[in-house]
């Protein structure tokens, strides 16, 4: 086989013997797509041995604008080329519009010509006419600018007059008459134009720079578009956008749907967008589904149109109804509404009825090869050695295997693609195989099940999707999938590939997912600490966040791998907008306010969003015995530390500044167990300007009656690499601090009394939390969302 360059090199030698200009032709050998299709016009054209300049010009309009969904018409408008009967651009967008119409129904010459203006004949007297009309009406323009003005737009005007008019000879005129208007050419004509001076617009005035809080200084999220799906084409527009089927003996397949499918498949639907979101239920649903919900979902929502939930079910052994019904209500939780809720295991009977179809047409055959065998074949392109059996002979022995009578492994049934061709997906793929295990869904019926690749189409195709769209790894099946619906004569929808989503420091192939939840690294499909949109709910992220974030990166085919930082940028940014403020302390170090009362009670109002309009007043306890957290205080004061040290003084937020005096050290760890403190009751009256630090804090609810606790999860990246998929040895890269748990941890009787399962809040200074599912009466569990962007942990100093 040729190397690239090789190639590249042989093209490069083609296309210069068609008059391409040097660029022109290098540029074409750049984009393998294009260049290919470009050799193909020349060769169907018969001009692989050359051909004039004006020609080749117009060949490589045609690898460029021809309509795809009338491509078995291309050698016969390349015929018009090489004969002459079209030679200008125009002609050819002539042409082109009206083969779009017409597709791949049959073509009415004398319209195709009437369309592309051949045979018209423009005199030089009707040119002549036209320019003079042009420069006329723009006269006192050329009189002032003279020769700086743009020729090209007066030549647009006259070739809008008389399309079909030859465009060398029409610019010549024009020349002509501009010259003869404004005489020959000065020196003052010739000199470069002086540079137009930049005039420096005036500064406004400064603003005044406002105070934000620290929480809400991230940084904004770039533009995205109002409509993503903007480039996809329209239902009405789905039979010039398919595709063509390359075999190994030079043979093309164009396809595309003829414009009485099309018709028939709008009246069918009314026109309208109809999108699919395809999950096989052998796993639960991670980030990269939400990704393809909002691109399948999105779409019929941004156009008015309905999505299917189709269950992908066509291997019974690897799907449960665990999964089938965790994807249907984690669906909900995203806030997709299914228009309809199918099985591909509904069509069992039609996709058997297409086999039937395949075998009678010759396009499929029962096999008796082995896996190992089929492999070892296709990597020698050797055909199987009953591909040309009897079709009465696959009839009967297909029907054998539906009906039990062939043991498991010993038949197949095979598609009769291409097995020679370069793409591996062409080569005889297995529409059905014999599995006696009961489907989940379609019970005991049937004991042969269809492939994906068999029945992904056939059910695109039979619930009238107009947009079948997919990740980058199933473009290489463009081609069985048009080639099957093309043999059956069947409707078609658009195909369109986007690129998969992948995020640092995870893993989302649910094989290795799999391994994870079996292997017991983590605790379940929903363990916080895995992109699985189970997980990711139970951490406490919320749906409108992930659908933010799928927004934001877009629906490209760029391959690129996510930083898990853009993804937590949405969710702090929906968590706090929407979740309460609340007090509560992580690792509790006690402190005695000795200048208060032993029985000591007193109420402070905190807010559930400070400084906005809905927010709300939340009584809170302050008696003599309060506690901050561990890492709030340090034996050495340092400058830019806003913690307590001996001595120092900081706010108890809602409350008053209290001064450090005392503390007390284990003497067998050398750890500090707690500290003694002064409060100044009369802050808020003597009108004294506050500390600088402020401290979170929990007080005892009651003198002498300790404050509710709690267990505290602390999630980090499960993974220490960015790529932990691309390592052999992945399973060694887990972050042995991925989780953390805190016990003892204190609240507020505020917090613990709205503490519900799935309850989000913001500790403050600590971060985003909720309410974990383990939680019970007396034993409450939050989970850390998110850590606030400024947090930073600080170890505790001596």
């Amino acid at each position: 086989m040729a190397s690239k360059e090789e190639l590249e090199a042989a093209a490069m030698s083609l296309f210069l013997g068609i008059g391409l200009e040097e660029t022109v032709a290098k540029n074409a050998t750049k984009n393998p797509k294009f260049m290919k299709t470009l050799e193909e016009v020349v060769h169907e054209a018969g001009a692989a041995s050359g051909c004039p300049k004006a020609k080749g010009n117009l060949l490589y309009t045609v690898a460029s604008k021809y309509p795809a969904n009338a491509l078995c018409h291309r050698p016969m408008l390349l015929g018009y080329i090489m004969c002459e009967h079209m030679k200008s651009n125009a002609q050819l967008d002539g042409a082109f519009e009206y083969l779009r119409k017409v597709g791949t129904m049959d073509v009415d010459k004398k319209q195709l010509e009437e369309a592309a203006g051949v045979g018209v004949v423009v005199t030089p007297d009707q040119i002549k006419a036209a320019v003079a009309e042009e420069v006329e009406a723009n006269k006192e323009k050329l009189l002032a600018e003279r020769y700086r003005v743009n020729i090209n737009i007066l030549l647009g005007g006259v070739t809008r007059k008389l399309k079909w008019a030859d465009g060398a000879a029409v610019r010549a005129t024009l020349e002509a008459a501009v010259e003869s208007l404004l005489g020959p050419k000065t020196e003052a004509d010739l000199a470069p134009p002086e540079p137009k001076k930049k005039v420096k617009a005036e500064k406004p005035p400064p603003t005044p720079k406002e105070d934000k809080p620290a929480e809400s200084a991230e940084p904004a999220a770039p533009a995205v578009p109002d409509d993503p799906y903007s480039f996809l084409p329209k239902p009405d527009a789905n039979n010039g956008v398919h595709t063509t089927v390359n075999f190994s003996d030079g043979r093309i397949m164009r396809v595309a749907n003829t414009p009485d499918a099309l018709l028939a498949h709008l009246a069918r639907m009314g026109g309208k967008v109809v999108t699919r979101f395809p999950p096989e239920p052998n796993g639960y649903l991670h980030i990269g589904h939400a990704k393809a919900m909002f691109v399948d979902f999105g779409m019929a929502k941004q156009y008015d149109g309905v999505c299917y939930l189709r269950y992908d079910d066509t291997n019974p052994e690897a799907e449960k109804m665990e999964y089938i019904t965790h994807i249907e209500e984690i669906a909900k939780w995203m806030g997709w509404e299914p228009w309809k809720v199918t099985y591909s295991s509904d069509y069992f009977q039609q996709l058997y009825d297409f086999a039937v179809q395949l075998i009678k047409t010759g396009h499929a055959y029962v096999c008796h090869q082995t896996k190992e065998e089929i492999e070892a074949s296709r990597e020698k392109r050797e055909p199987s050695p009953w591909r040309d059996r009897p079709v009465d002979e696959s009839l009967r022995l297909f029907d054998d295997m539906r009906r039990g009578l062939i043991e498991e492994g010993k038949a197949t049934l095979r598609m009769k693609m291409d097995h020679k061709n370069e793409n591996y997906n062409m080569f005889d793929l297995i529409a059905y195989r014999i599995k006696f295990v009961e489907h989940p869904h379609a019970g005991d019926k049937w004991c042969i099940y269809p492939s994906y690749d068999y029945t992904h189409c056939l059910v695109d195709s039979l619930e009238d999707i107009t947009h079948s769209l997919c990740t980058l790894e199933f473009e290489t099946r463009r081609a069985s999938y048009y080639w099957l619906l093309e043999v059956l004569g069947l409707y078609k929808p658009v195909v369109w590939e986007y690129s998969r989503l992948n995020i640092t420091h995870a893993v989302m192939s649910k094989r290795k997912l799999n391994k994870l939840v079996m292997g017991g690294y983590v605790h379940g499909w929903d363990d916080p600490r895995l992109l699985t949109l189970a997980g990711m709910r139970r951490r406490g992220v919320p749906p409108t966040a992930i659908n933010a974030f799928c927004r934001d990166i877009g629906i490209t085919r760029n391959e690129n791998i996510i930083q898990l930082p853009r993804l937590e940028h949405f969710i702090r940014s929906e968590l706090d907008a929407t979740s309460p403020r609340a007090l509560a302390v992580l690792r509790p170090l006690k402190v005695v306010i000795t200048n208060m009362a032993a029985d000591h009670f007193q109420e402070v109002e905190a807010q559930t969003f400070p400084g906005r309009e809905h927010s709300e007043a939340v009584k809170v306890p302050l008696t003599r015995v309060v506690y901050i957290e561990a890492t709030d205080f340090r034996l050495k004061d340092e400058k830019d530390y806003y913690g307590l040290a001996p001595g120092k003084s900081v706010m108890l937020r809602y409350a008053y500044p209290i001064t450090c005096t005392g503390h007390t050290v284990d003497p067998a760890t050398g750890a500090v167990t707690e500290l003694t403190a002064t409060y100044d009751p009369d802050h808020y009256t003597a009108g004294k300007k506050p500390p600088k630090g402020v401290l979170n804090w929990v007080a005892q609810p009651q003198p002498g009656v300790e404050p509710p606790t709690f267990e505290a999860r602390l999630y980090d990246t499960l993974f220490k690499s960015e790529d932990p998929g691309s390592l052999d040895a992945w399973l060694e890269d887990l972050n042995p601090e991925s989780l953390v748990v805190l016990k003892g941890c204190v609240a507020t009787p505020a917090l613990a009394a709205k503490a519900k399962a799935g309850a989000r809040f913001q500790l403050e200074r600590l971060g985003y939390f909720a309410v974990d599912i383990d939680s019970k009466e007396g034993a409450l569990v939050l989970n850390r969302t998110v850590t606030l962007k400024e947090s930073k942990p600080v170890s505790l100093k001596k």
